[in-house]
């Protein structure tokens, strides 16, 4: 997702230093040109060589390297960034870029740099919360700079509190949400339903089905990406949610009913991509049902049709979208279903086909709008969650 992108990444004297080697890694694997430029304290810790095998890069320390002849390395450098990150950031750099001051490589490449700018704050507990330190953090807020908030933990020195560099995954994340994607989506809102429902008999059981809920966490990640404001009303998920987005928790489809029913007026998209049930038990035991002899009747009610309330109360200018999920006559049921509940787009996928459906990390959807059919091929969730948001911006631009 970084293919063709260069990433500063600055690496300044703390301990944390050695967590900047295993981010540069993550980032090369996913395709990134890595520059690195240390201060003189961070080489203590880590040396330039690691950093120059695992990115193939030179490694720049010294303003003054007279290696480099033919040009000024560190405006060089600021030109070709896509993205400046520095982490670790020790108080001392921190106030450094704040204020200006540029008595080091790393600080003169980076006053020099156009490109978005983020910093991973990471030293002892007093120090970060410092009131100095804060109103530095404040300034580079002011400036543009996107503040990384440091974990909480027990840190090098002993301390346990707030302090420490957040694991590399996590930043390779802050990374891909401003970079990986043009941000076509900036401003819209979107709300998405992704996992199954729980219904429950007695303290003990309840029904649901097999949905692991990875098709709306892709759409959730995307429209991320994307630089769409998310929110993710969720049943049991068997998958992480994607990172910054709003997570809502339920679990039957009266809790999803009024999860999103009461978010959905504020929203530009809504997809829903959960299955949620369409029968209930009729009663709930408190006690947990003992086996008897002979069959077991369950009465069950029919649960409110969300997708159905959204499109009969739906805003103008809202692009809605269902999932259906067929074993057989799936043109036919699904088109039947974009008139009935009045939405923009149903997603259909045969659960006999193999690759779609329920748990698997693919899917061979259909997408039917009053304009057509698209039919999208077996592949990734994530191609196709890509695919189903293309369709749906263009909607709304129709709008």
């Amino acid at each position: 997702m970084l293919n063709g992108k260069t990433i500063l990444l600055g690496v300044t004297g703390g301990i944390a230093a050695y967590k900047a080697a295993a981010l540069a890694s993550a980032l090369v694997k996913l395709r990134a040109s890595v520059e690195v430029v240390m201060t003189e304290h961070a080489t203590k810790f880590v040396a330039p060589l690691t950093f120059e095998q695992l990115t193939g890069n030179r490694v720049s320390v010294d303003t003054f390297d007279r290696s480099f002849v033919h040009q000024v390395e560190h405006i060089s450098l600021a030109r070709r960034a896509d993205l400046v990150l520095i982490a670790p950031a020790t108080a001392n750099v921190c106030a450094k870029l704040a204020h200006g001051v540029a008595d080091d490589m790393l600080t003169t490449t980076v006053l020099a740099c156009r490109c978005p700018k983020l910093i991973a704050p990471a030293m002892n507990t007093n120090m970060y919360e410092n009131p100095v330190t804060q109103d530095n953090l404040d300034i580079l807020r002011r400036y543009g700079w996107e503040v990384v908030a440091p974990a909480s933990g027990r840190l090098a020195c002993g301390d346990v509190g707030a302090g420490k560099l957040p694991e590399p995954e996590t930043l390779v994340w802050h990374i891909l949400r401003v970079l990986a994607l043009p941000h076509d989506l900036a401003g819209k809102k979107v709300l998405v339903t992704a996992g199954p429902t729980r219904e429950p008999l007695d303290p003990v059981r309840y029904l649901t089905n097999h949905s692991s809920g990875k098709m709306g966490c892709a759409l959730a990640k995307l429209a991320m990406l994307r630089g769409a404001e998310v929110t993710l009303v969720a049943g049991p998920l068997s998958v992480e949610p994607p990172p910054f987005v709003e997570v809502v928790h339920v679990t039957t489809a009266q809790d999803m009913f009024e999860a999103v029913t009461s978010r959905a007026d504020g929203m530009d998209f809504i997809f829903k991509a959960a299955a949620v049930a369409d029968y209930t038990p009729a009663e709930v035991a408190d006690e947990k049902v003992k086996k008897k002899d002979g069959a077991l009747s369950i009465p069950l009610r029919r649960t409110q049709d969300i997708l159905q309330y959204l499109g009969d109360h739906r805003r103008a200018g809202q692009v809605l979208c269902g999932f259906s999920m067929e074993t057989q006559n799936l043109l036919e049921n699904s088109k039947a279903k974009l008139e009935k509940k009045h939405v923009d787009m149903i997603c259909a996928n045969n659960l006999k086909v193999a690759g779609a459906g329920f748990g698997t990390d693919t899917n061979v959807i259909t997408v039917i709008t009053a304009d057509g059919v698209t039919e999208l091929p077996l592949r990734s969730k994530d191609d196709d969650a890509a695919a189903i948001l293309d369709i749906a911006a263009g909607l709304a631009g129709k709008a």
